[in-house]
């Protein structure tokens, strides 16, 4: 017995070591050098071949572990003021590069690109990722706690620029250290730091470092190491952006000008910790919500498209889920029908002090109409514990008509991502009340206690939680009120080696539950339980999925479905079925689509959803999406439409826009928004938009409301 415990031991020793990923050189040392460099897509320059250039890419995928296909280089220069990153992206067959998109922020899921990720903390849980295509377009995201959270609305202040030539594509990057926090207690930086590049035609993925299929590129505690970094100049930054907005709105017999002006100042009180204010608020470049048909008797989610609010979004997040959210911040500036209430002011504090993770918001809004002039005002602290662990609090207040409202609470996380030698783990509880200045004896609270086991060929979540009837986070969401859940998901997804090589994954479900009770009965609320017996990604990128689902709805009085249908109080069991399927979307044509059908309450329904994209070429990519539901009911039968199309269109990197418009038969109208967005100078930003809204109701469109605008922001650093 002992002797077999030893060899287990010895074996799982080696199995942890063999599974770390590392390759050597797993640092890369940054060259200083005191001319700027000419930022022209082509490091052929003497400096970019003297500095160190790393080699040692591995595939994660399609063949782990297996050395890249095509030749990759990387190296680094910087200067006092702004980092260099040079890429070589070989290629044998550079006419067969997929790249098909120009326009900040692309989609990079789709094309060939190259990505880096850097740790500028060296706390292997926090960094800055940027993302290129072989057309220098750009993409960047802030990745918090070691990549739980993404938030890919972040714009840092950088350029890129690239060429293509008959032997691969290559890339010059700059970032200036101003748009990167990092502390600078250290006379030497050392800092974390990964390259990820993608050839999608092949689907091949390399890494640097930490290529294991339960890694990713921003798992940053399997980063290499940047050094060199001794002679970057520190000072003190301030970046204003005032902005000038004029336009009108258009109604029948009516027109309204509009002439505005505000911005936003933002100041590094130290190298990580930075603060924000802003004056008289504007965020109309912002494009329209989607539409939804809502088929349930829950309220709609809309998801938060105001850069201001997105750029922060991870430091008010305190892991409850999508059910139950503390701080929405749609809940500033947005009435419930969704218009605007004008934004005084704000300031807003975002950053790292040694372990502590701070972030503090206090908006006040304007008075309009029967809305009263409101602060709304969030804190939150969390605390790195252990490697990849963490602690903290979160406060969301608001303060209107003498009344005071709080939901406060703490959160707590352990992570890990060395289980059995590279899996990974999460384990958290999250517990928050309301506080109530016109009733302080009514402290309702809400909590969620999870697990979840993230992996690549086994994924297994769980979780609890529970929302009292009297909680109402008022600056928060609640999908549901009054409920527990109960939630359970497990997913086995093997790779198949020796038949079936064209899948490269399947995906077999056995369990995955979500059953709501109402919290002060324990009365059914819903359930839904899916088995999915077949499920799989081909490996030129095409997927499938079929799954069979239980539901139930449990009625306390009756609802109202659609205006003169409504379905009895009580409690209604039902079957499913349901079909996904999609190619692969790097191609020119991609399509999706959506099938599931089966018995509805006492009745039957069918919904589907279809969506085709065209990428034309680099400069064009046209978009439709047609949603459809038939309901058969005793009680009355209808359907639903609901159609989408989008047009983007980028004439370089720095000039580019969009044309979206919609229409569902639910509301009869349909939004038109036309968006173009310049760069003219990196940090700088000029839009103009025409947004119409028409009524569809009669037989004719009817035109309701146009408004134009043109709006100029400009960055200026002090």
């Amino acid at each position: 017995m002992g002797r077999f415990f030893i060899t287990f031991l010895v074996w799982a020793i080696c199995y942890a070591t063999c599974k770390a990923q590392t390759s050597k050189p797993d640092t890369i040392y940054a060259e200083y050098v005191q001319e700027e460099i000419q930022l022209d897509g082509k490091p052929d320059e003497a400096v970019w071949k003297r500095a160190v250039h790393i080699k040692n890419f591995t595939q994660r995928e399609l063949n782990i572990g297996e050395p890249a296909t095509e030749r990759t280089e990387v190296a680094i220069l910087y200067t006092a003021k702004t980092l260099y990153i040079g890429f070589w992206g070989y290629d044998r067959n550079p006419q067969k590069i997929i790249a098909r998109e120009m326009k900040r922020d692309f989609d990079w899921g789709g094309e060939d690109n190259f990505e880096v990720i850097i740790d500028t903390y060296n706390d292997d849980r926090n960094g800055f990722l940027f993302a290129i295509n072989p057309n220098a377009a750009r993409a960047d995201a802030q990745v918090l706690n070691n990549g739980e959270s993404f938030n890919k609305f972040w714009n840092g202040v950088w350029d890129a620029k690239t060429t293509i030539t008959d032997e691969g594509w290559f890339a010059e990057i700059a970032i200036p250290f101003s748009t990167l926090k990092f502390p600078t207690d250290a006379q030497e930086q050392i800092w974390g730091i990964n390259f990820e590049r993608n050839i999608r035609r092949k689907r091949e993925q390399l890494l640097w470092q930490g290529w294991s299929r339960d890694s990713e590129l921003e798992l940053l505690n399997r980063a290499g190491t940047l050094a060199g970094l001794d002679s970057i100049v520190s000072k003190d930054f301030i970046e204003i952006k005032p902005y000038a907005i004029g336009g009108g709105e258009f109604t029948p017999g009516q027109e309204k000008g509009q002439l505005n002006a505000g911005g936003d100042i933002n100041y590094l009180i130290t190298p990580t910790l930075r603060m924000n204010l802003t004056f008289n608020t504007d965020f109309a470049q912002v494009e329209a919500d989607r539409q939804q048909i809502n088929l349930t008797r829950f309220p709609l989610f809309f998801p938060e498209r105001r850069e201001f609010f997105l750029e922060g979004q991870d430091y008010f997040d305190m892991g409850m889920g999508n059910s139950i959210i503390p701080f929405y911040s749609r809940r500033i500036g947005l009435a419930e029908d969704r218009s605007t209430v004008p934004i005084i002011a704000g300031a807003r504090i975002l950053g790292k002090v040694k372990n502590s993770t701070l972030g503090a918001l206090s908006m006040q809004t304007a008075s309009r109409d029967s809305i009263p002039s409101t602060n709304y005002s969030v804190v939150s602290w969390r605390q790195d514990v252990m490697k990849q662990s963490s602690i903290g609090i979160l406060s969301a207040n608001k303060y209107e008509n003498g009344r005071w409202h709080s939901t406060t609470g703490g959160y707590g996380l352990y992570s890990t991502s060395k289980l059995f030698g590279d899996k990974n783990l999460n384990i958290g509880a999250s517990f928050t009340q309301n506080i109530n200045s016109d009733n302080y004896d009514s402290k309702a609270n809400a909590h969620r206690i999870y697990l979840s086991y993230p992996n690549d060929k086994v994924e297994f979540d769980m979780a609890w939680q529970r929302s009292a009837p009297a909680f109402n986070p008022e600056v928060g969401f609640l999908r549901r009120d009054n409920f527990q859940e109960f939630y359970a998901e497990l997913e086995w997804k093997p790779r198949p080696k020796n038949f079936l090589k064209w899948i490269r994954q399947f995906s077999f479900k056995g369990l995955d539950m979500n059953y709501f009770v109402f919290d002060d009965t324990g009365e059914l609320q819903s359930f839904s339980y899916e088995i999915r017996p077949l499920g799989f990604e081909t490996r030129s990128g095409e997927f499938f999925e079929f799954n069979l689902q239980r539901k139930a709805e449990g009625l306390r009085e009756p609802f109202e479905i659609k205006e003169g249908i409504t379905i009895p109080e009580g409690d209604y069991w039902y079957n499913r079925m349901e079909i996904q399927a999609a190619t692969f979307s790097g191609r020119t044509w991609s399509v999706y689509s959506r099938i599931n059908w089966g018995d509805f309450f006492t009745g039957k329904s069918t919904e589907s959803t279809y969506e085709l994209s065209w990428r034309a070429s680099r400069y064009l990519k046209i978009g439709a999406n047609y949603e459809k539901n038939w309901i058969d009911l005793p009680e009355g039968s209808f359907d639903t439409d609901l159609i989408g199309s989008r047009m983007e269109y980028a004439v370089n990197p720095n000039l580019f826009g969009s044309l979206f418009s919609q229409w569902n038969s639910e509301d009869e109208e349909a939004i038109l928004n036309f968006r173009l967005q310049w760069i003219p100078i990196i940090g700088a930003d000029f839009f103009f938009i025409v947004n119409q809204a028409y009524d569809t109701s009669g037989n004719d469109w009817k035109l309701e409301r146009t408004t134009i605008l043109g709006k100029l922001i400009w960055r200026f650093v002090i």
